[in-house]
């Protein structure tokens, strides 16, 4: 199987090999607790969301991974941030790439659907605000949810 490893500011991290658009996904329900899942490839907990596929838009990429990895189709609502930290790099161990960190992160809203857990996800959730911090889950995952929370103007950096 796949691992996913991340680093952050590590010296011993693996040089950065490829840059891959990415998105994530705040869909939060009517009580305002927020979609979540139990990665597949490093049992962190995660917003949904992945690669942007070539002639996709990024509207259309967070929609999309979203339903493959949740079972649940939203609409998109806002846009949380743009994350693209070159001291956080990500090693799939299949291939040995090694992204640098760049993640578009929109909030949604559920219009269908039932949490269902995928080859990506071990487990789908809905998770209230109060207990998210209470998951695990890695640095640069818990700050965008952080920045969520806060509910401040979208986070560049």
């Amino acid at each position: 199987m796949t691992r996913r490893i991340d680093y952050y500011n590590d010296p011993e991290a693996p040089i950065p090999n490829s840059l891959v658009p990415s998105v994530n996904v705040v869909v939060t329900n009517e009580a305002g607790d927020l979609l979540m899942i139990r990665r597949a490839d490093n049992g962190n907990w995660a917003l949904p969301g992945g690669a942007i596929d070539l002639g996709e838009s990024i509207p259309a990429a967070a929609i999309r991974e979203t339903l493959e990895e949740t079972g649940i189709t939203c609409e998109i609502t806002g846009i949380v941030g743009v994350y693209s930290d070159p001291r956080h790099v990500i090693l799939y161990t299949s291939n040995g790439e090694v992204r640098q960190e760049f993640s578009i992160v929109l909030t949604a809203r559920p219009i269908a659907g039932e949490p269902t857990p995928s080859s990506e996800s071990r487990e789908v959730l809905w998770i209230s605000r109060d207990d998210v911090e209470n998951h695990d889950m890695d640095r640069s995952m818990r700050l965008r949810i952080r920045h969520y929370l806060q509910d401040s103007d979208p986070h560049i950096g």
